[in-house]
Parts: C-alpha cells; structure tokens; sequence
C-alpha cells in the first residue's frame, strides 16, 4: 500500500525552486533516507509532506490525503495522522516529561484523566523513559530528550513519521540508539522517513535511500560522504 505518493511535483521554498518534477511512492513499513548536501531540498520535501509547503502543481498525496492546494483545516487533520521528529526536539522547557506529551493529546483531542495517563505510561515505556516521567527537559541528555520527541510523535499512533535529522544532536553511539529504535518502530508496521547528514548510520542501519541533487531526487545503491 502506498501511503506517500508524488507524481510531477514542484518544491519551492517561498520563491526558489528547490525539486523538480519529482516522482516518489513510499509504501507501508518502508524505512526511507534522504540524503544531500545543506539546502538540497531534504527539509523541504519532509515539509511538503506534512502541509508547511503547500505544492501547488503536480500530484502529492499522503495517507490518501491530497495536499495539492490543502486547506489548514485538512493540513491540521492530517498532522493528526503523522508523527514529525524535529533535529532540536521542540520540546517544552516549562513542562515536565509526562506534560510535553499531555499537551500534545489534549490539542489533538484525547479526553479523559485515566485513558491519557495510561497512555503516555505506554508512551514512555516504550521509548525507555518511564522513569523520567516527572523530570523537565533540562535535566534529560539530548538522546533522551530525542527520545521523548519520539515518544510524543507516536501520541495518535500515526501510520507515517517524518524525521528531520533527529540524530543531529547527538553523539554517535546515542545516534545509534535513536535509530535502533526507530528501525523497532519501523517493524511494527510504520513507515518511516528520515532525512539526514549522517552516513555512518546509514551504513551501519542500510535501508532505502534517496538523494536529493540539483533539484531532482534519485535513489542511490552505495552511500559515501
């Protein structure tokens, strides 16, 4: 099943055309890399995905979504839908653990004191950060507050994770455990798509890979830097 699907799409950031006529199906429980240099449209594709570059031409649908000219209301309903890992983490400094990930639920909806602190137990254990429920992202290191960004993806068990550079930050044998997770995630049914600088983890985690160059994206048997 396809769950992303672009056929002669146009990319641009603001006024700069950043891909060409790019052609793309992602089908489900596929991990995807996108790889290439700083500006050669990585971010912009992952934006175009989930509605913060509205695609004015060509075909662009995500999870049988069109984005083609998408209202904010469908782009609001579709975010819903997906799970998106920022490189920074985005997480609330103000807030402990347990309450970045309350606030996520109660915006999209989730109603009910007992169901939404049995889930975010759920959340938690799953990514291995359980016992840090209580604690604020300052006292985190940067691979467990990645880990809470991830936790906070999978909020409305989302079919589709968009990640931009989520092992940015880190060092590489946390890098290492970020993947690893998200290959455990991956497995389960989820399609992922990952756009980043870093080759050491693609050779060590291989899996499909798409390099986006002088405006076009092709994907690309041996990975070097």
């Amino acid at each position: 099943m396809n769950f992303i699907t672009l056929n002669q799409v146009d990319i641009y950031q603001r006024e700069k055309l950043v891909l060409k006529d790019i052609n793309l199906s992602i089908n489900q429980g596929e991990f995807i890399y996108l790889v290439g240099k700083t500006g050669s449209g990585k971010s912009s594709l992952l934006k175009a995905l989930y509605g913060d570059i509205i695609v004015k031409n060509g075909t662009l649908t995500v999870l049988d979504q069109s984005l083609l000219n998408i209202s904010k209301r469908k782009i609001l309903s579709l975010r819903r839908k997906l799970g998106i890992i920022f490189q920074d983490f985005q997480l609330l400094s103000d807030r402990s653990v347990k309450d970045n990930i309350k606030f996520i639920m109660k915006a999209t909806g989730w109603k009910g004191k007992s169901k939404i602190n049995n889930a975010i137990d759920e959340l938690l254990s799953k990514v291995n950060m359980l016992e840090k429920a209580n604690q604020f992202p300052y006292q985190l290191s940067g691979g467990e507050q990645q880990r809470i960004a991830i936790a906070r993806a999978l909020v409305n068990n989302p079919n589709v994770i968009l990640a931009d550079e989520p092992t940015g930050n880190l060092d590489p044998q946390t890098s290492e455990e970020i993947i690893s997770l998200l290959f455990e995630i991956c497995g389960n049914g989820k399609t992922i798509v990952m756009a980043t600088h870093d080759y050491d983890i693609i050779n060590k985690f291989p899996s499909t890979t798409y390099k986006c160059d002088q405006q076009k994206i092709e994907k690309v048997q041996t990975v070097v830097q």
